[in-house]
């Protein structure tokens, strides 16, 4: 009646439980018909007497089957029109419903890629251990809601130090990356706003995010300048999502006096910025751009900053920083939430900050993709010369370059480099349509090494 196979990776206790379970749900088994004794299976199946209660032990958990006193186990009565069906566990592999494993490429020049030796594994071990070591009878309770103080505080000190912005630990909200804290701001300003205005071409994360919150999204130019100002106050949106510091995609920087107009914007109308200041410390020429809010602490600003970009994506660890007019609102909607982000990682990454690992690793980090930057402008150049020219360079993990002629649309590129082994994400995706006038390259080189840039772009330049 029922075959079990050592050979098999499934578990002979399960592969019984899933051959009576199917019985019992094709109808074959019927109600209130009663099984053989454990023994008596166990003896014809020349298996463990455990193997057969286990699997009866899960059919009676789940209400397949229903037990008597000192009369064993009998099958339940179920609604067959309601049970699945049999076949299905039967026909369908265990993989069917994961995932195609991501494509690899030899050249892979994603914008958002790490250099793939840079996580400082060894300190990050060491910093959790500590962590753990002198906080352990913490862990017993949920931590803050807006994140651990400790965290908040080397936050907040080197905030001020470094990107200039000026507030106090208890205006930060440690969230579990970006999309979490623009959730978080979306709940917060809903009652009074609705219609945001984005980058265009800009980061398309905003733009789910807040039309998912029913938002109406008002794509607005971007210019050498940042955004166009004037098609912002001409327009009805009342909150602005900006990345004034190194604009995403096209690397801009904001002027002061543009900076200056954007903060008359939002205080003359009671408008919000969110300033995403997400890779300001991968500068190479001068010193960082400081921060917007840092121009108006007391403004509508509501500041974003995170750990992906220079330590590591794995980890989710960002964070806010709330004006003081929003949080009152922000503690009244969250009061009875629970911080999302691990406190063990929190407490690790305020014990990376404290010990000084934090800002040496952002320095090691500058000078590693400074070089690797500089090779990609060095190879775009001899290989492309004066058929593309380079937007954006100088900072971050990325440089644009756009084609003045060539005979291929961005798709056709995209689909030849894949056969030669070379990895682009869609620039026309950056755009709120979805189309770009001009055929337009992002080429991320944070993941790559040395070598690898220089044999990719060359394939590149030679399928453009």
């Amino acid at each position: 009646m029922f075959i079990l196979s050592s050979s098999d990776t499934v578990p002979l206790y399960k592969q019984l439980y899933n051959q009576i379970r199917d019985l019992i749900l094709s109808g074959k088994l019927p109600a209130d018909s009663k099984l053989p004794s454990v023994r008596h299976l166990a003896n014809e199946l020349s298996a463990s007497c455990n193997t057969v209660d286990g699997a009866y032990q899960e059919l009676y958990a789940e209400g397949y089957i229903y037990s008597r006193p000192r009369s064993g186990y009998f099958v339940s009565a179920l609604d067959q029109e309601m049970a699945p069906h049999a076949t299905t566990s039967a026909k369908l592999g265990r993989n069917d419903f994961l995932p195609p494993p991501p494509a690899r490429f030899a050249y892979n020049f994603h914008p958002a890629r790490l250099d793939q030796e840079s996580f400082p594994a060894a300190l990050w071990r060491k910093c959790l251990i500590e962590g753990l070591r002198g906080n352990s009878k913490e862990l017993s309770h949920y931590g803050d809601l807006q994140g651990d103080w400790r965290l908040r505080c080397s936050i907040q000190s080197y905030l001020e130090k470094s990107r200039g912005v000026m507030c106090d630990p208890e205006q930060i909200v440690v969230s579990s990356g970006l999309h979490q804290g623009l959730e978080i701001v979306a709940q917060l300003l809903k009652d009074d706003h609705s219609v945001v205005g984005v980058e265009d071409p800009g980061y398309h994360l905003p733009r789910a995010v807040f039309e998912n919150h029913a938002y109406t999204i008002r794509p607005v130019p971007v210019g050498q300048s940042g955004i166009e100002l004037n098609q912002l106050k001409a327009g009805d949106a009342t909150i602005v999502y900006v990345t004034p510091s190194h604009q995403l995609p096209l690397g801009y920087v904001m002027p002061v006096a543009n900076r200056l107009a954007l903060l008359e914007w939002a205080e003359s109308g009671g408008n919000f910025i969110i300033e995403d200041d997400y890779d300001s410390e991968l500068r190479y020429q001068g010193n960082p751009i400081p921060s917007l809010q840092g121009i108006r602490p007391t403004g509508n600003i509501i500041y974003s900053g995170t750990f992906s970009k220079i330590l590591s994506p794995a980890l989710r660890l960002s964070y806010l920083v709330l004006p003081y007019s929003l949080l009152g609102a922000y503690r009244q909607r969250y009061g009875s939430y629970n911080c999302s982000v691990s406190l063990v990682e929190q407490r690790a990454m305020a014990c990376f900050m404290e010990q000084g690992h934090w800002e040496r690793h952002i320095r090691r980090m500058r000078t590693v993709y400074k070089k690797k930057h500089d090779i990609l402008l060095r190879c775009v150049e001899a290989s492309f010369g004066k058929r593309a020219v380079v937007i954006g360079q100088g900072a971050g993990l990325h440089v644009v370059i756009r084609l003045h002629v060539t005979p291929l649309s961005e798709a056709e590129i995209i689909a030849k480099g894949r056969q030669k082994g070379i990895g682009l994400v869609r620039f026309s995706d950056f755009h709120a349509t979805g189309n770009c006038e001009n055929v337009t390259l992002m080429l991320g080189f944070g993941g790559l090494t040395g070598n690898e840039i220089e044999q990719g772009i060359t394939l590149l330049s030679q399928i453009c």
